[in-house]
């Protein structure tokens, strides 16, 4: 097989008329230059070069080869600047996955802002439950993933580099003609006669509320299983009852429902939202880019602090 490197001395020779010339061009010495086109004579088996008083001339079969060397250090080239191109993020493709209440309030932000200043990359979003997710940055699916996890249940996996973003408390759901909303704060243990709307289908929120509630003492009635958090906001409207809910979840907040802190001898469990990667890949430019404006735009979000009258106020500029 023709070495590579070889046949590009020979194509720079050729093409300036000579070896000196080609050698400089190529960062070496003439004379490592004479040696290495002698060793590409031997092996394709024939002269190559004409030597001249004043430069060199290629032979039928050199000329031959320098066309072919052409074509060569012009798809190096193209590749020079494909990578170029990557490095620099103008060009490629992200793959992330997320969970749904972190793509209806992290995400957008994180997404518009990397958009703007990488408008060469493409993203590519899968939403899913913890196992799924965890699935896709092992088989390489998704590059960047965010998970979250409670303390009764962490993300213990040594293939996986975990960054944590955001701390997302979980708050309490009321009316908004609550006499509760006068409270700065409340204990979860004066609410064990009300009744309550929880999130169906052992949906992990269910598991906050059950915990909770059996800390500060008691069982929760429950009045009705909801499917997303907004039915869950209309059925707290509605009277039927309240609710528990991670902050992040309620960024769209019916202006008829209130949401308060909950404190006390039993507060409320903290969710901690993460940026997951696989240790046994490298991190991409975008997949590096991505993390900065994901950690950027957690900040934007832990600082919004809960505000009972406009929860999830955070500015998208």
């Amino acid at each position: 097989m023709l070495n590579v490197r070889r046949l590009l001395l020979l194509t720079e020779a050729v093409d300036r008329g000579s070896l000196t010339a080609a050698a400089e061009a190529m960062s070496m010495t003439t004379s490592a230059a004479s040696q290495q086109v002698s060793l590409l004579e031997r092996e394709s088996g024939q002269p190559l070069l004409e030597r001249l008083p004043r430069g060199v001339r290629p032979t039928g079969a050199g000329a031959a080869l320098a066309e072919r060397g052409r074509a060569i250090r012009r798809e190096l080239r193209a590749g020079e600047a494909d990578l170029e191109a990557f490095a620099h993020l103008e060009r490629g493709t992200l793959r992330l996955g997320s969970f749904p209440t972190a793509s209806a309030s992290l995400l957008p932000l994180a997404l518009t802002r990397f958009r703007r200043r990488h408008p060469g990359v493409r993203t590519i979003v899968r939403a899913g439950v913890l196992a799924q997710l965890r699935e896709m940055l092992h088989t390489g699916e998704a590059e960047l993933a965010l998970l979250w996890e409670y303390e009764w249940n962490r993300v213990e996996d040594e293939a996986l580099a975990l960054t944590h973003l955001l701390d997302d408390p979980t708050v309490l759901v009321v009316p908004a003609d609550s006499p509760l909303r006068a409270h700065p704060q409340v204990h979860l243990a004066e609410l064990a006669d009300a009744e309550w709307i929880i999130r169906a289908d052992n949906h992990p929120v269910a598991d906050v509320l059950r915990r909770s509630c059996h800390q500060a003492g008691f069982a929760p009635r429950i009045a009705y299983e909801s499917h997303d958090y907004q039915e869950a906001q209309a059925m707290v409207a509605a009277g039927l009852g309240i609710a528990l809910a991670p902050r992040l979840a309620l960024t769209s907040r019916r202006s008829d429902v209130r949401l308060l802190a909950l404190g006390g001898d039993s507060p409320a469990p903290v969710r901690r939202v993460l940026c997951a990667r696989a240790r046994s890949r490298a991190v991409t430019p975008a997949g590096k880019g991505m993390g900065a404006v994901l950690r950027t735009v957690a900040r934007k979000f832990a600082d919004s602090g809960l505000d009972t009258s406009r929860v999830g106020a955070v500015r998208h500029s």
